[in-house]
């Protein structure tokens, strides 16, 4: 393995900090600090951004206006879009342009030039756990008979389902099989009801009655699902990773002029212990990430499936996050509890990191099944 970034993936990640560096985490209150605090819409000057850099087009392929890069630019702009909590659909948008990318068959052509134009806002419905036969999908596509397929169910905790153009969601067929559709939220038969996440972004609960989707609105290549929660889950990872650079920064910072007894408090033994377990931390989340994002990049074999490379940048991610931003607090004093300081807001940002696709434990618990079900030699 080789993670040594190339010339594109690099100008992709300083492309991305020129955009944002002058993005300032968003003074929408964690709803845990102001119950009903709610961002109303996401970023959409950065967005237009963004959109004007090329950035939204990194998945995009060439022929269709794009750069063509893979997962690993990706998480490297969501590193640094997760250092200024950046209030943006980028990881929706971008993983389900891949997919669409390398799954996709007619639909594509149409939808990804306007993807990388910022034209076509399109955001994930990936909630919940799926086994291998789709099973515990809870939304059901059955064919109607005249090339259309028709769509039943729910599907909850979909980022900025309000101002997005399409909902790429998952559902399982009578055989089981897993497909993806890419539904416009206007359309007859779907419903949005309002919920919101612990970070203060607005999310919506997508019902679906007898949804009529078109034959090139469905993505029904095998693997196709999986292969796309495992990029939103290493997404998610480069945002954890990002935002836990930022928190460690501000607290480096702020212990260094912080005094007590007439030094620092940077300069205290236990404040210096502190710091080190974190950078730790950090390390461990970047090094799985790049573990992760390599295996989907390169489709390299290994001794277990990426899942279990997945499984584990998660494990790091959600556990890491946590303690950064709670060991940020900590050495912050009361100024860290300040809602007109911008820790907070990290802080809540961490709490939904940690918890979106799935805990530590249920990434622990699915690295138990992988090992299980694929024992070492000997």
């Amino acid at each position: 393995m080789d993670f040594t970034f190339t010339e594109e993936q690099q100008a992709a990640a300083e492309a991305a900090r020129a955009v944002l560096s002058g993005v300032a985490p968003d003074a929408v209150p964690s709803p845990a600090l102001v119950p009903g605090a709610v961002a109303e819409d996401f970023d959409r000057a950065l967005w237009r951004r963004l959109a004007g850099s090329g950035l939204l087009g990194l998945m995009v392929p060439e022929e269709h206006g794009g750069a063509g890069l893979g997962p690993i630019a990706l998480c490297l702009v969501l590193r640094e879009a997760g250092k200024v909590l950046a209030r943006v659909p980028l990881l929706e948008t971008s993983a389900a342009a891949l997919v669409l990318r390398t799954y996709g068959t007619a639909g594509p052509g149409r939808v990804l030039p306007a993807i990388g134009r910022g034209e076509l806002v399109v955001t994930v419905a990936a909630s919940g756990r799926t086994g291998h036969d789709g099973a515990e999908l809870a939304v059901t596509a059955r064919p109607d008979g005249r090339a259309h397929w028709l769509l039943d169910g729910l599907q909850t905790a979909v980022p900025w389902a309000q101002g997005a153009d399409r909902v790429l969601l998952p559902a399982h067929t009578a055989d089981g099989r897993a497909v993806l559709a890419l539904v416009p939220p206007d359309r007859p038969g779907v419903a949005l009801a309002d919920q919101v996440s612990t970070s203060g972004e607005r999310y919506a609960q997508v019902a679906l009655e007898s949804v009529r989707v078109r034959e090139d609105e469905l993505i029904t290549a095998d693997g196709a699902w999986e292969w796309l929660r495992g990029l939103l889950a290493t997404g998610t990872c480069a945002l954890a990773l990002g935002l836990g650079e930022a928190a460690a920064a501000m607290t480096g910072a702020y212990t260094s002029k912080r005094e007590q007894f007439g030094f620092p408090i940077a300069t205290f033994q236990a404040v210096a212990v502190q710091a080190a377990d974190r950078y730790i931390d950090l390390r461990s989340m970047e090094a799985t990430l790049w573990q992760a994002a390599w295996r989907l990049e390169s489709g390299a074999s290994g001794p277990l499936p990426v899942a279990a490379d997945i499984a584990v940048a998660k494990v790091w991610a959600a556990e890491g996050v946590r303690r950064v931003v709670q060991t940020a607090q900590h050495l912050h004093g009361g100024f860290g509890a300040d809602t007109d300081y911008a820790l907070h807001r990290y802080h809540a940002w961490a709490k939904q990191l940690e918890l979106s696709l799935g805990p530590a434990a249920a990434h622990e618990e699915a690295l138990g099944d992988l090992l299980a079900a694929h024992p070492p030699n000997g």
